[in-house]
């Protein structure tokens, strides 16, 4: 089973991503993990491209076809980076499930954000405005969506569990 989540900066998906990979003994990618030792292993400081995501969907599908679970976390932010993932899913013959982390409470999202410490050594978490700012599409098909505002980490794994199985 792969795990696809989505969803700005500050919303909570690697809090949630975390703890759903510790329940289902899943492997956990994360795309700012990746990026970062990208960054470190570069002789100048550099801008990342879409080489973290490639990356990431090599992991993944190297793990699903070993049959193991797999969760990736990343902002996942445009649609054919969303239909990466899916596709991988079903070339590797996996079901998938897509989830959408969201903080319906901009006020909220802010404060998360703004008290953010990265648990990645060396990697600058963006401040609201990056956040605000960025380019997040809308999502084109049906999809899980699990909202922080309302719903604890605890409370978004279970039902990530009741629909994912």
């Amino acid at each position: 089973m792969l795990y696809i989540f989505s969803g700005l900066p500050g919303c909570g998906k690697s809090t949630i991503a975390k703890l759903l990979s510790e329940k289902l003994k899943a492997v956990y990618l994360r795309v700012d993990t990746i990026e970062q030792a990208l960054r470190n292993g570069s002789a100048a400081s550099r801008h990342i491209g879409p080489e973290g995501y490639f990356i990431l969907y090599a992991l993944a599908r190297d793990n699903l076809k070993l049959g193991l679970p797999v969760v990736t976390d990343s902002v996942n932010d445009l649609n054919l980076v969303r239909d990466s993932f899916r596709d991988i899913a079903i070339s590797s013959g996996v079901p998938f499930l897509e989830i959408e982390i969201l903080c319906s409470n901009p006020e909220q999202h802010r404060a998360r954000v703004e008290k953010r410490i990265s648990d990645i050594p060396g990697l600058k978490v963006p401040d609201w405005q990056a956040v605000v700012d960025r380019v997040y599409e809308p999502w084109k098909r049906e999809h899980l969506k699990l909202d922080t505002a309302r719903l604890s980490p605890v409370e978004c794994v279970e039902e990530i569990v009741r629909v994912g199985g």
